[in-house]
């Protein structure tokens, strides 16, 4: 090793390390700055999933009101025409306990929502009436070929299990005693006359 050399090996050796700058990633002002930013989005996210579960048990009752009101329409139609007067008693009972819980729901959530029928999201309606649509379709080819009470007992026991499914899913949702008591009431009485439905015969005149 020459001198030159030599003298270039002590040089470096000796110089000190370059000091690193982390720039502004590093800095106090980034952490504060990242740590405000984190705070905003959990407190958006809180604030979406609550306003969103309100929402959600809003349009869930727009849409159990059209269900209820629907059905009422159907029964109002075809119950004329049920032969069986075991039948005819189990589904003027049904028409009755929809007519109540629709009268009480209307009134809630016109208190609360503000509700009118325009107010309805397009979707909730259009499912609401297409499914309207299917049943009676159903209920009118049963007619033509005679075979109404057979398929009309188990419609009703159908839709008796859907609206108990919907009143059900809004009750566990919900913390509002009004509105606990209108779906609690209505979900005990459809319970109780389920069977007539369900357990219909038509050998049973």
């Amino acid at each position: 090793m020459d001198s030159q050399e030599y003298l270039n090996q002590i040089s470096a050796t000796n110089r000190p390390a370059q000091k690193t700058s982390g720039g502004f990633l590093s800095s106090k002002y980034f952490k504060i700055i990242a740590g405000s930013l984190a705070a905003i989005i959990v407190i958006a996210i809180i604030g979406a999933i609550i306003g969103g579960a309100s929402g959600n048990i809003k349009e869930r009752c727009f849409a159990l009101k059209l269900h209820i009101d629907n059905t009422s329409a159907i029964i109002s139609k075809y119950q004329q025409y049920v032969k069986s007067p075991e039948l005819r008693s189990s589904s003027a009972s049904l028409s009755g306990i929809l007519s109540n819980t629709s009268r009480e729901l209307t009134d809630y959530v016109t208190t609360k929502y503000d509700y009118k029928e325009k107010s309805v999201p397009k979707n909730i309606l259009e499912e609401a009436n297409t499914a309207k649509d299917g049943l009676e379709s159903e209920l009118f080819e049963a007619k033509i070929n005679g075979i109404l009470d057979r398929i009309y007992a188990h419609k009703m026991a159908y839709e008796i299990s859907l609206i108990t499914s919907s009143e059900s899913n809004i009750y566990n949702s919900s913390k509002d005693k009004t509105l606990l008591d209108i779906l609690n009431s209505s979900y005990a009485s459809l319970n109780n006359l389920y069977h007539n439905f369900n357990d219909f015969s038509e050998g049973t005149k």
